[in-house]
């Protein structure tokens, strides 16, 4: 069976090669973490932490968007490991608000210059001008996504 040229499709994809620097990227950052003591999740919440130190397990919960369950788990992880701290309110028994400790912020800054590294192994064919624009046209291409999503959330 012939098939037919599709018009105006461009002679190059990048899903499949996007996909495949995701992964060694992923895979790059898992194995830098690892010796911190980290996943992905963990990083992910102290960095919203830093950003944000003070606020309620609840509030955490849906900014990570993750169900209460979960969010529990993974706060007994970063308190076991005295990176972060659950403070009862005076307000509200019930009610636990979750900051950054010293130990934390070290952590993180830690596992942010590792990725750093990571993130220089996995892009190292690329120069200081083409890794620039590289994170320029990537911004670009997220930026159309985000408002993609934000007027599909509109319409629901």
């Amino acid at each position: 069976m012939d098939h037919l040229p599709v018009v105006n499709e461009p002679d190059h994809r990048c899903g499949a090669l996007l996909d495949h620097l995701a992964r060694r990227m992923r895979l790059h950052g898992e194995r830098v973490l690892d010796p911190l003591g980290l996943r992905p999740r963990h990083l992910v919440a102290l960095t919203v932490l830093r950003e944000r130190s003070g606020m309620t397990q609840q509030a955490l919960s849906a900014t990570l968007m993750v169900d209460r369950a979960n969010i529990v788990g993974l706060l007994n992880d970063l308190e076991g490991a005295g990176f972060v701290e659950r403070i009862r309110s005076a307000q509200d028994r019930r009610r636990h608000f979750v900051q950054l400790t010293e130990a934390g912020m070290s952590r993180l800054a830690a596992a942010e210059c590792a990725l750093a590294g990571a993130e220089d192994e996995v892009l190292s064919a690329l120069d200081p001008v083409q890794r620039e624009q590289l994170y320029v046209l990537l911004q670009r291409a997220t930026a159309a996504d985000d408002a993609d999503c934000v007027v599909a959330v509109a319409e629901d």
